[in-house]
């Protein structure tokens, strides 16, 4: 009898180990099925669930396409820094605060950077001294000058919501009636063109 108890007990002891390792296999399953990892920027980044992977990688002619599983909202000043970045811009130390004040009015996260590009190149060609990277204020009477980037991306950004989301012109194209009136379309399109770079990450 006592050989019948000592044996129901190891039984008893097996059964339970048992259950604990396929317990315990069943948690790392599940918590591997949810692990990710990716290659980004030539280094490995770990990733838990679909949350966050981001990066970059570049095709045969060395055009960057931004890789992102993100909420959009976060995506965005990856976004932003990654194309000033690109085309090597003197805004790209603003980068943060182009995606802040963009949020502060209202805007789009690309458009003070789209019309920056269409205008002057990304900054790389402003009139000398003035910060002014989109042409507005700029006439026979003088050009409109900042002391910094700073200042003036601010000044741009209300300027944009004022005069033009404010009053309906919220695309390329009816933007670029008042904007610039004596275009034959290129302006728009060529806005157009920066704004679906960044929106799609190929750039």
């Amino acid at each position: 009898m006592e050989k019948l108890a000592k044996k129901v007990k190891q039984a008893a002891i097996s059964f339970i180990l048992v259950f604990l390792s396929v317990f315990v296999a069943i948690g790392e399953v599940s918590y591997l099925n949810g692990y990710h990892v990716g290659k980004v920027l030539g280094e490995s980044v770990n990733a838990i669930s679909n949350n966050l992977i981001i990066g970059e990688t570049k095709d045969s002619e060395g055009n960057i396409k931004v890789n992102e599983k993100i909420g959009s909202d976060d995506a965005r000043p990856v976004i932003i820094k990654k194309y000033l970045e690109k085309y090597n811009s003197p805004l790209l130390p603003y980068s943060n605060l182009i995606y802040e004040i963009s949020n502060t009015y209202g805007l789009d996260y690309y458009w003070i950077v789209a019309i920056a590009q269409q205008e002057s190149n990304l900054c790389k060609k402003a009139p000398d001294d003035s910060h002014n990277c989109w042409g507005y204020g700029i006439h026979k009477r003088g050009t409109l000058k900042f002391d910094n980037y700073e200042l003036a991306i601010k000044s741009y950004a209300e300027y944009l919501k004022r005069e033009y989301f404010d009053k309906g012109l919220n695309t390329p194209e009816l933007i670029m009636k008042k904007y610039c009136p004596s275009s034959n379309g290129s302006w728009a399109r060529g806005v157009q063109q920066f704004i679906d770079e960044m929106e799609s990450g190929t750039f």
